[in-house]
């Protein structure tokens, strides 16, 4: 991939963020052999929740911008793992992605498209992957979306 992850998120007008550090006992990352896991994202800037609460119908467009942060803040994640070399990236997996949502909201696959557009748009080609979209009833510190990734490494 010529681009890097920087020059390709800027391109769309966002920004390669300072990777977050974790809400709990656990780690930002793990590599295992070809494998690049990342904890769940939240949609954090600057060290604080940007996108909070349950999500319904009217609260949709609010939620797929919550999911795009999750996604940056992976692609943050991604990028300290790989020590700023996207060339290392075989390929996006999977996503997995949890919507904060009230009883009667349905489109969650529509939510956590905010992230899987914005992973296919910086990776391109490595970035088509597998996923998964649930409602829940809570998340971390009230967050709207959370979402986890595993990459594949060359």
């Amino acid at each position: 991939m010529k681009n890097s992850i920087k020059e390709n998120l800027n391109s769309l007008g966002f920004f390669l963020p300072t990777p977050s550090k974790p809400a709990g006992k656990y780690v930002p990352y793990i590599k295992e052999k070809k494998l690049l896991f990342i904890s769940g994202q939240l949609p954090i800037k600057n060290g604080k929740i940007i996108f909070k609460g349950k999500i319904d119908n009217k609260k949709q467009k609010y939620a797929y911008q919550a999911a795009q942060l999750c996604a940056i803040n992976i692609i943050g994640q991604v990028n300290s793992a790989v020590n700023g070399d996207i060339n290392k990236i075989s390929k996006c997996i999977n996503l997995g992605g949890f919507v904060n949502s009230k009883d009667n909201f349905q489109n969650h696959a529509d939510v956590i498209n905010g992230a899987s557009d914005l992973i296919c748009s910086i990776f391109k080609i490595k970035g088509i992957h597998t996923r998964f979209a649930v409602g829940v009833n809570s998340l971390p510190l009230n967050a709207s979306v959370e979402i986890n990734s595993i990459f594949a490494l060359k």
